[in-house]
C-alpha cells in the first residue's frame, strides 16, 4: 500500500471537514440540497475528494431500501456523510454512485477572487452551516 495524498480543490466554495479543514467537494457539485442526515441537513453531491469508504451495508431509509458505505475524512477519521452504491427502487437509482456530506459536518470556504460583486455572490450561503472567508 502506498502513500496516499490529499487533493486540494480549487473552486471559489469549496466544502471542507469541519474538524480538520480538509477539502471535501466544490459547491458546483451539488445535486440536491433536500436531504437529511443523522445530524440534520445534508447534501447530495455528485464528486467528494480526500475521503476514505467503509465497506458496503444494507440499510433501510426513508426513501426505501438502500446498500451504503459510510465516508470518513481521510485528515481526521470523522464520519462525514455515506455514498450509495445501490437503490433498490428505480425512482432512487439517481442516487447510485453519490454522495452525501452532512452540513453539521462541513464548513465552507469561499475564496475572495474576481469582481467585488461576484465575491459577494459566491460567498452567499444558506445560514445552516459555517463559514470561512478566504482574502
Amino acid at each position: 500500500m502506498g502513500l496516499s495524498y490529499n487533493v486540494y480543490l480549487t473552486s471559489s466554495r469549496i466544502y471542507m471537514c469541519k474538524n480538520c479543514k480538509t477539502h471535501l467537494s466544490n459547491h458546483e457539485d451539488i445535486i440536491s440540497r433536500n436531504f437529511r442526515g443523522q445530524h440534520g441537513k445534508a447534501y447530495l453531491f455528485s464528486t467528494v475528494v480526500n475521503v476514505v469508504e467503509a465497506l458496503p451495508v444494507e440499510r433501510n431509509m426513508t426513501t426505501g431500501r438502500h446498500i451504503v458505505r459510510d465516508i470518513s475524512c481521510r485528515g481526521c477519521n470523522q464520519i462525514v456523510g455515506w455514498k450509495y452504491d445501490k437503490a433498490y427502487e428505480t425512482q432512487e437509482q439517481y442516487k447510485e454512485n453519490k454522495f452525501i456530506l452532512e452540513a453539521e459536518l462541513l464548513v465552507q470556504v469561499c475564496s475572495r477572487v474576481g469582481p467585488a460583486d461576484a465575491r459577494a455572490d459566491a460567498c452567499a450561503a444558506p445560514a445552516d452551516h459555517h463559514h470561512l472567508l478566504l482574502l
